[in-house]
């Protein structure tokens, strides 16, 4: 058997694939990016500053257009982590959670250093990507989570009280798990959050918006996707709060044109669940990407976490053709945004091929060491 075998998937279903992850990764970077500039903003304050229709096209954050936050950074570590766990299941050791942890400490020392350490071989391509290397605001439950090597679980979670979206920010990519079981899904993205975040309606939404993710990704209807996270939920303790706050999303969207202040009121205070469902809702009402991802932004809650989650989901909803290319034009950091995408998208689908019993590929295992 020669190592280009192994693909299990038809070319239209890889192709369809690829384009829902990379539609994924780029939307959530985008909504990140055409947020981050008003994120502490109210509506008042976003129109002062932008004119009568608020946000409408990216604007300058931290010195540029198009720049993106810690969320999309760790989204990328999420990424990154769940490629290297697929790699590490060759040797035997399969903990996904210890994985993905490895993965944010990696973040976390783009967060206390000046730039890449080649010394640490261990480390794989995405941590010697110099433009990561950019402190944007990480919130301090995420410095604390990732602050030194011990990892949170759910028994001993991190930051027991800590509610906010952070977690639920960098889950998306558990939902690109297309092979697994949802209810597989749920437990590894919960898992995860709780190393950063012990509050379960914060770890829970993060359960809840990894398995929309999924059912959008395996070609569902958000509504859909959202039904079938609520019935998954629905058997956790702890669950109503995020529950609760799904389905008033989905009722919200019978009562009449979107506003801002319907995206504010569902968002509440920005914990985890009200964001989550502020950005389900943008993204059942928006009328097509462009349009959810500017409901996202414009109103009195988080802009930037709002809009990241909305703009993941739409991007597993209609792949990366659906997103608005003068945005994706200047979204820092695309370069790596579609390389992690790619490699993540073929290891998926052919993964025995890069490395399985007929040989591995030198070049995937020093971008993704099993160490």
């Amino acid at each position: 058997m020669n190592a280009t075998t192994g693909a299990v998937w038809g070319r239209a279903e890889q192709q369809d694939f690829r384009s829902r992850v990379r539609g994924t990764l780029l939307g959530a970077a985008v909504g990140d990016a055409l947020g981050a500039p008003v994120d502490a903003l109210d509506l008042d304050a976003i129109r002062e500053e932008h004119g009568a229709e608020g946000v409408v096209d990216l604007a300058s954050a931290y010195g540029r257009r198009g720049a993106v936050t810690h969320l999309t950074q760790l989204t990328l570590f999420s990424v990154d982590g769940l490629i290297r766990a697929q790699v590490r299941r060759d040797t035997g050791a399969w903990h996904p959670p210890t994985d993905l942890h490895r993965a944010y400490l990696r973040w976390a020392a783009t967060q206390r250093d000046w730039g890449p350490d080649e010394r640490r071989k261990d480390d794989g391509w995405l941590a010697r990507e110099e433009w990561l290397y950019a402190r944007r605001d990480p919130a301090r439950s995420l410095l604390l989570g990732f602050g030194d090597e011990h990892m949170g679980t759910l028994d001993a979670p991190k930051n027991p009280g800590e509610t906010g979206p952070e977690a639920t920010a960098r889950s998306a990519p558990f939902g690109l798990l297309v092979g697994w079981e949802p209810q597989l899904v749920v437990q590894l993205a919960v898992e995860c959050a709780a190393q950063t975040h012990g509050h379960p309606t914060a770890h829970l939404s993060a359960g809840a918006y990894a398995v929309i993710v999924h059912g959008l990704a395996r070609g569902e209807s958000l509504d859909g996707a959202v039904q079938r996270s609520l019935a998954l939920l629905a058997a956790r303790p702890g669950h109503q709060p995020v529950s609760d706050a799904l389905q008033h999303a989905l009722g919200a969207v019978r009562q009449g044109m979107p506003t801002p202040a319907r995206v504010a009121e569902l968002a509440g205070d920005g914990t985890a669940e009200g964001v989550l469902a502020a950005a389900v809702y943008c993204a059942l009402v928006g009328e097509d990407v462009r349009h959810g991802l500017c409901l996202a932004v414009n109103h009195d809650g988080p802009s930037g976490v709002t809009a990241a989650l909305t703009g993941g989901l739409l991007g597993a909803l209609h792949g990366e053709t659906a997103l608005p290319p003068g945005w994706l034009a200047e979204l820092e950091g695309r370069p790596t945004l579609l390389e992690l995408a790619d490699d993540f998208a073929m290891e998926m689908t052919q993964g025995p091929a890069l490395h399985g019993p007929a040989g591995s590929s030198p070049g995937w295992l020093a971008r993704y060491p099993r160490a």
